[in-house]
């Protein structure tokens, strides 16, 4: 029997751009799906040039999430670029898009007016705020949504200003909820033959991301703080100065921390108002102090390999290419080396790791309007005439 990609046979109809939702259907992509991504012509998805640096003429910043897609252009304003989008539902199980409420409806591409086409079709809108409410029309931006969320008011150091993180964060998690909603609803239909709308606002899932930093306030009625590289539920989980550089460590219940103090020997450590993590909360900068003392007279590494053998969870804090030559991020195939057009070109791997069946072979992410003529073609039934006036009105 033959081994297959469990998304095999299922066509995405991807509209979007930027981060988000190509991060989706990129995930999509590596399970089997073919997504056809629909640019605009002669510019495309506004993130090709977001550089540098650049492989040629595209972006690393769109590389990154484009891989194994096929890359078609169409003039979504003109009649006959519509026509041609309505056409391309009627053979897709999933749309997706990311234009601002109602932008589509205006060409007669919404969920309602598609839906006409294809009375199946699983439809993800992903907007800043949603379908409704009163933000709705207002544009969505991952770092504006980590200031409005809330995460940026617990990131930083404590007594700095409020920081974003290192990566668009939120645009990956709200991909992620893409990907889940848009898996479940392949799933429903398929059971029920019901068509699907699904509505995510970056920044109700920007909420749902703070887990127990906001389950923490709903609770107790405190506004969190920030904390740095501590916890604020748990101690000590955090970074701390050894010698040469900087590490982390996380104890995550009292048996950890018992080992912990065992391996230091050191008579402070031992006292009562530690024992428990509750305790240690309490006594956070008295306890701290202590390790901070203790972890600077030693090397980082001597550190990590100390708790390391004694099942402490412990982490040096790596640059990027320290995490690109660690022997687990090689073996686990985390770095795909990929023929590009212009040139050699490494991409990140893909994280899921399937027993019984298998990733669709990775492809390089296209070049704009690669497919074009394969896609009408192959699926519309378009001929070389066709195709050659279209080109001539630019509206591929």
């Amino acid at each position: 029997m033959s081994i297959v990609s469990p998304l095999e046979g299922i066509r995405v109809l991807d509209l979007s751009r930027v981060l988000a939702l190509p991060y989706a259907t990129m995930i999509l992509s590596d399970l089997g799906a073919e997504v056809i991504k629909v640019e605009r012509p002669g510019i495309g998805d506004e993130t090709r040039h977001w550089g540098p640096p650049f492989l040629g003429t595209e972006s690393a910043y769109f590389l990154c999430v484009n891989r194994n897609k096929k890359s078609i252009t169409v003039d979504i304003k003109s009649r006959e670029g519509q026509k041609i989008i309505k056409e391309l539902a009627r053979k897709c199980d999933v749309v997706v898009e990311n234009f601002r409420v109602g932008e589509l409806k205006k060409y007669g591409l919404d969920y309602k007016n598609l839906k006409k086409e294809n009375n199946q079709i699983i439809y993800c809108s992903l907007t800043g705020y949603g379908q409704t409410g009163p933000k709705k029309n207002l544009p969505g931006y991952d770092f504006v949504m980590q200031g409005e969320s809330g995460l940026m008011s617990i990131t930083g150091h404590t007594n700095g200003q409020p920081m974003k993180t290192g990566v668009a964060i939120l645009d990956v998690v709200s991909g992620l909820y893409a990907a889940i909603s848009i898996l479940s609803a392949i799933i429903k239909r398929d059971k029920t033959g019901q068509s699907e709308h699904i509505d995510l606002s970056l920044l109700d899932c920007s909420v749902s991301a703070l887990v127990n930093v906001a389950s923490n306030y709903l609770v107790s009625g405190r506004i969190p703080k920030r904390y740095g590289n501590a916890h604020p539920n748990i101690v000590p989980y955090q970074t701390f100065k050894a010698k040469d550089k900087y590490f982390n460590l996380a104890v995550g219940n009292d048996n950890q921390f018992r080992k912990l103090v065992e391996i230091l020997d050191d008579e402070k450590l031992k006292d009562e108002k530690f024992k428990t993590n509750t305790g240690r909360v309490r006594n956070r900068k008295e306890l701290i102090k202590i390790l901070q003392g203790i972890f600077a007279e030693k090397e980082a590494s001597y550190w990590v390999d100390i708790f390391t053998k004694n099942n402490i969870p412990v982490g040096l804090i790596n640059n990027l290419k320290e995490v690109f030559e660690d022997k687990q991020i090689m073996f686990r195939n985390m770095v795909r080396t990929l023929d590009h057009k212009m040139g050699k070109l490494m991409l990140v791997g893909s994280p899921i790791k399937l027993k019984e069946s298998k990733l669709k072979d990775f492809s390089p992410p296209p070049t704009l309007g690669e497919h074009t003529e394969e896609i009408l073609k192959r699926l519309i039934g378009y001929n070389d005439e066709d195709i050659k006036i279209l080109n001539e009105k630019g509206v591929i």
